[in-house]
């Protein structure tokens, strides 16, 4: 019997929210168990508004020693721990405080550690990473029981936002969506610089956005996304009609930002993905990443992208001439959005 269950969280705000269907039908399989989420501390949040978790237990590889994650996870007495991230680490963790069983995919030389290590199968390696998270606990349910009732159709991908955000959001930005309606331009990149659009293009489609009067259009991002995000800003022919909130937001204030914007316009990052389990208008902005195997998983969203033979390369550095983003022209990403926003008809440009 599991009456206290770790599950190990991914590292990134995108990877994370692929993880939501999956850890909603881990609370299905053991409804009575403690369940407690271990995750990076810049991500947590995502996950401090939601029923999924009983509980949080923060853990920075980066800050904290090994010895320092074995001992938090002795002090809980989980029974079992199923590890979403592949990472050899976190079954080490995982295998050093005695955790009696241990669930995870075998990848990272790291099968020996686990008590049930989980075949990844061509056919899970194909299917978007949000399926990929949802087969764990449908093999984990498939060995408990003999049969698994994972719903692959209707997948539970949101992400509630708490009032306590939107009351923060409104303490800093009270005038939001009053006269015009918001629209978030995401221009960074946080873990891939192979991944950002040119901020020449995006300066470029905010000027045609600019166009539209009925629009508050803002630039979005991590704190040292702000001076790429200031430098988008004063090449504008007109800066004035765009605001900076680069670092002036908490996460969970992001959140509940992105949930009031009429359209969000994004390079493949974090914020693209908090958009599409907001069920926002979106336009994801591609180039070395597989669109069918991760990205932003909403009916509302949108994919624009330049095909070209050496993508998907899955590199975070272009080592020729980033021809795979270089090809998404202006006028393409303003086309998507102005779709995206309802418009009929585009401005001329």
């Amino acid at each position: 019997m599991v009456h206290r269950l770790l599950a190990r969280g991914v590292n990134w705000v995108g990877d994370s929210i692929m993880t939501l269907p999956a850890l909603r039908e881990l609370r299905r399989v053991f409804p009575d168990a403690r369940l407690t989420l271990m995750a990076r501390p810049w991500v947590a949040d995502l996950f401090a508004d939601t029923p999924l978790a009983d509980d949080l237990l923060l853990y920075d590889s980066r800050e904290e020693s090994f010895l320092s994650g074995v001992a938090k996870l002795r002090a809980r007495r989980f029974d079992a721990a199923i590890l979403f991230q592949n990472a050899f680490e976190s079954a080490a963790l995982a295998f050093a405080a005695r955790i009696p069983r241990r669930i995870g995919f075998a990848t990272e030389a790291r099968r020996w550690l686990l008590t049930e290590a989980v075949p990844i199968t061509p056919a899970t390696r194909r299917k978007h990473q949000i399926y990929y998270y949802l087969d764990l606990v449908a093999q984990l349910e498939a060995r408990l029981t003999g049969t698994t009732q994972v719903n692959y159709e209707a997948l539970d991908y949101r992400l509630p936002v708490a009032p306590s955000a939107v009351a923060a959001l409104d303490a800093k930005l009270p005038n939001l969506g009053q006269s015009a309606r918001p629209v978030a331009v995401v221009p960074g990149a946080v873990n891939s610089r192979a991944k950002q659009w040119a901020p020449t293009s995006f300066t470029d489609l905010l000027d045609r956005l600019a166009d539209h009067a009925d629009l508050e259009l803002f630039l979005v991002g991590a704190p040292d996304e702000r001076p790429l995000c200031e430098s988008i800003r004063q090449a504008m022919r007109r800066p004035a009609r765009a605001t900076v909130l680069a670092g002036a937001l908490s996460l969970r204030e992001s959140v509940a930002f992105l949930s009031r914007c009429a359209a969000v316009i994004s390079n493949d990052t974090g914020p693209a993905y908090i958009a599409a389990a907001l069920d926002r208008p979106l336009v994801t902005i591609f180039g070395p990443t597989d669109p069918d195997q991760i990205s932003p998983f909403s009916p509302t969203a949108r994919i624009v992208r330049k095909l070209v033979p050496c993508a998907p390369c899955l590199l975070k550095e272009c080592p020729i001439d980033h021809r795979c983003l270089a090809g998404v022209t202006p006028e393409t990403v303003y086309q998507a959005a102005c779709r995206a926003l309802g418009f009929t008809k585009a401005l001329p440009t």
